[in-house]
């Protein structure tokens, strides 16, 4: 069934968020065989001097080679009802003394991203022998649910939260 939500129409969908990365390859490392997120597709701007990278929780595969013809995916890509992560990374940053903000030190503002699953002490036991920065081990928060949070290569943190586990 279809809804109105305010001035965006019928079912509108939050389809990314966004954060800069100094190098890709940690990151999507990080991303992709720690986190387990799918990479949906490359998107080069060589006239700009940047690349986009797309990834989500799922198993679907785009139609073409995410790290070849990545730009022909854009039509299919946006097609999608879940969340994406898109990953920006400006070219020669790697090698840069620039930083990005994680928004989590003065002056405050972004501050996380989150993911929902299963068993988070686990998790952060297995990220932590990864050399994983862990921010906060996990723990009960204010009598609600059972969080942690981690960081990622660029230093942005990923809030863990613990799914409740169904009684029977």
């Amino acid at each position: 069934m279809s809804t109105e939500r305010g001035v965006l129409g019928k079912d509108p969908v939050y389809a990314q968020t966004m954060l800069r990365i100094k190098d890709p390859k940690p990151t999507l490392d990080f991303y992709t065989r720690l986190m387990g997120m799918k990479l949906l597709t490359k998107m080069d701007f060589p006239e700009l001097k940047f690349s986009l990278y797309f990834l989500a929780f799922t198993d679907e595969s785009p139609p073409y080679d995410p790290n070849t013809e990545g730009n022909k995916n854009a039509d299919w890509l946006f097609q999608r009802k879940y969340m994406t992560l898109e990953l920006t990374h400006n070219w020669g940053t790697e090698t840069s003394d620039e930083k990005y903000h994680n928004g989590n030190t003065e002056p405050r503002g972004y501050g996380h991203i989150g993911f929902t699953l299963d068993d988070i002490y686990t998790t952060c036991e297995k990220l932590e022998k990864e050399g994983v920065k862990i921010v906060r081990k996990p723990s009960p928060f204010q009598n609600t649910v059972e969080i942690a949070f981690v960081a990622d290569p660029d230093g942005y943190w990923i809030e863990l939260i613990q799914r409740k586990k169904e009684s029977c």
